[in-house]
């Protein structure tokens, strides 16, 4: 039986939604304070994936200024109805959901509309359209009374779609399957005549789970499904691959299979790094309600492909270059809490990529001369010749291994105050930077370098090794946050005192294999 492996999408794709329309499946994840925000991806059969678009790609939709990078735009979901894409999410601030905003567009690569707010509270907003053409909108908040139902309470009002306002009374549908634990990520599925209610409880951590309820009206009441949890690794052992399973969507394919669409971690010795990524699991309806991973009850490194596919493109193993060649930079970067244009292009003139110096720092929730791209592989290489123009003290760019604005790694060509050149290599943890390594470099430019395992990140600077810095240091278990590492490159210093431009002419980055 032919079979593909999983995560489907690699890297720091958090919180799936998907919706099908036709043949093409469209999926958006969470992006917190990374700009542009709310990546769409598509697929033709759920296993390969490909980039269209941002739902945000403009600053004057949502300004993600001053925040934390794992707070901003959490767990959207997409649906579709009647010729036109619908996107929700919530805005964080501090770690709790402060605005919601409503998207539309007749295509999901875009152009997305400017948001619409939802006057409503709380975080993980869904929709769902019910037979009679009505829209229904879900969200997670703080119960009323915790001390009676619990700390979370899955709520539901209607959304008027010729006015794109919530409608109406509102409806308490739910408080979890475990009273002790918050419940979230509510998405709502009608099959035979039943509200199924789909959530997650236990954290999106170790204690994730995926639980369910059902209803005969779509407003309630809704009793808990008694088999809850109905997906969780929570109770597999340290030598388990994958972790944190939960933060469900489910679709129909054309043969007629329903599969799921969850979050996981592929932790090394108890810490990961690439952040909460995408798997794909059967699922299988019964009279009882959904059963995942109806063969084995877990999710799989390998699961057999989707009925109608026989085959998927073989993942791409060897090196990617970008030669920076286009009129913007390609969908796979980022910047942070809004576009860095201004300060990181391409120039078609003189080829590569420009950073222009600012004097904003990376441990600052500004936005600073920075772009960076998910890691995708444990064991991987990136790689870019950096030039530093006429520079002064203070000045530095280069590489950054980026877990967020507190705790990141940086490789940077600078002068000292003799106007020396050389290569520092900096690790920054809870905000504080320590200089790691020094080395002295002659030619204008340096190709830097940093190799990444199950044990280690090390540095290179041409043919110098300045050191290594232990693989745990970027993991979310001692950063905290959300967000897997980022690899990329940056500018920081007062562009005033000199040139204040450096020049990168390709960035690459190279999977190595396992085992």
């Amino acid at each position: 039986m032919p079979t593909f492996s999983n995560p489907v999408l690699s890297g720091s794709h958090p919180d799936p939604s998907i919706w099908r329309v036709g043949e093409d499946f469209y999926l958006v994840t969470s992006s917190f304070a990374f700009h542009p925000g709310i990546p769409v991806l598509h697929s033709r059969d759920l296993v390969d994936w490909r980039p269209l678009g941002h739902v945000v790609d403009r600053p004057s939709q949502v300004s993600l200024t001053g925040l934390d990078v794992s707070d901003g735009l959490w767990a959207a979901t997409i649906r579709h109805h009647e010729g036109t894409f619908y996107v929700v999410v919530a805005l964080a601030r501090g770690r709790r959901g402060g605005t919601t905003y409503l998207f539309t567009a007749s295509d999901p690569a875009g152009p997305w509309s400017d948001p619409v707010v939802l006057d409503a509270e709380g975080i993980d907003p869904s929709l769902f359209f019910d037979d009679d053409g009505r829209c229904w909108f879900t969200a997670c908040r703080d119960a009323a009374e915790p001390e009676v139902t619990g700390p979370g309470e899955l709520w539901m009002r209607e959304l008027d779609l010729s006015t794109l306002e919530l409608t109406g009374p509102t409806h308490a549908l739910w408080y979890g399957a475990m009273r002790g634990a918050w419940v979230e990520a509510p998405h709502l599925y009608k099959r035979d005549g039943v509200y199924h209610l789909i959530g997650a409880e236990g954290g999106t951590e170790h204690h994730h789970a995926v639980t369910a309820a059902r209803a005969d009206a779509v407003t309630g009441p809704y009793t808990t499904d008694p088999r809850s949890p109905l997906l969780t690794h929570r109770h597999r052992g340290a030598a388990e691959p994958i972790h944190n399973v939960g933060h469900v969507d489910l679709v129909d394919t054309p043969a007629g299979e329903t599969w799921a669409v969850a979050l996981g971690t592929r932790p090394v010795d108890g810490t990961h790094t690439l952040g909460r990524e995408v798997f794909l699991v059967p699922v299988e309806w019964t009279r009882r309600g959904p059963v995942f991973a109806p063969d084995t009850g877990r999710v799989s490194l390998s699961e057999r492909l989707p009925a109608g596919t026989a085959e998927v493109p073989p993942a791409r193993q060897g090196p990617v270059r970008d030669d920076f060649t286009g009129p913007s930079l390609g969908p796979e970067w980022y910047g942070l809490r809004g576009p860095a244009d201004d300060l990181v292009a391409p120039a078609p003139e003189a080829g590569g990529l420009i950073i222009r110096l600012s004097p904003e720092p990376l441990t600052s929730t500004g936005t600073q001369a920075f772009v960076v791209r998910r890691q995708r592989h444990l064991r991987m290489r990136a790689a870019a010749p950096v030039r530093l123009g006429t520079a002064v003290p203070g000045q530095e760019a280069g590489l950054v291994v980026f877990q967020n604005h507190r705790q990141h790694a940086t490789l940077a060509l600078t002068v000292d105050a003799d106007g020396t050149r050389q290569a520092v290599l900096t690790a920054v943890e809870a905000g504080t930077a320590t200089r790691l390594a020094v080395v002295p470099v002659t030619d204008d430019e340096v190709v830097l370098a940093v190799e990444g395992d199950e044990s280690d990140y090390t540095f290179h600077a041409g043919d110098s090794t300045l050191g290594s810095i232990e693989r745990p240091f970027f993991s979310t278990e001692r950063a905290g946050g959300f967000v897997g590492v980022h690899l990329g490159l940056y500018g920081v210093g007062d562009a005033q005192e000199g040139a204040g431009v450096a020049h990168v002419r390709w960035f690459e980055y190279e999977p190595r294999p396992t085992g």
